[in-house]
């Protein structure tokens, strides 16, 4: 078991993961040294909430790139309310594609923790947009059903994004 409070196993993480989470950091803040602070911060708070890391909730890999987005957007928030230098150009890099692809890979993720009746409901209503009384017909299921999979299911996402670490 992994114990994110133990030096050992922090240094572990890092030799792992450390090399990914300062890509997409890279490619969110557009600033090599950010990036390194950035993916140096998300270190420290593991160390500091390491007890908190549950493997049965969440991987390691999943867990540290939840806390990335979440540095990743406090820098960015940190660089919006900074005074410009002169010489500076004004644009700012957008936080925007990092956010979209992990919570992309998020949502993937918690997907894959709920239900099978629910996720495919999920899939067919929310994902490929058909409407419920097409799907409750292919499923051989009253309407009803369905919208009430819909409804079951889109909780137990929301509860499986937040096992994971995700802050809406």
């Amino acid at each position: 078991m992994v114990d994110l409070s133990s030096e050992r196993d922090v240094r572990e993480a890092y030799s792992a993961h450390s090399g990914e989470l300062y890509g997409f950091a890279l490619r969110s803040l557009g600033d090599s040294g950010l990036a390194e602070e950035a993916v140096q911060e998300t270190f420290v708070r593991a160390w500091r909430a390491g007890k908190r890391f549950d493997p049965e909730i969440a991987s390691l890999r999943t867990w540290l790139f939840a806390i990335l987005r979440n540095v990743v957007i406090d820098f960015g928030r940190a660089r919006a309310v900074r005074p410009k230098l002169s010489g500076e150009s004004g644009v700012e890099p957008s936080v925007e594609p990092l956010e979209q692809a992990l919570l992309a890979w998020q949502v993937e993720e918690a997907m894959r923790r709920i239900g099978e009746d629910h996720r495919h409901v999920l899939v067919e209503t929310h994902y490929r947009g058909r409407p419920y009384a097409e799907v409750a017909a292919e499923l051989g299921v009253p309407e009803g059903t369905v919208k009430s999979r819909v409804y079951y299911g889109l909780r137990a996402l929301r509860v499986a994004l937040e096992e994971m670490g995700y802050e809406d």
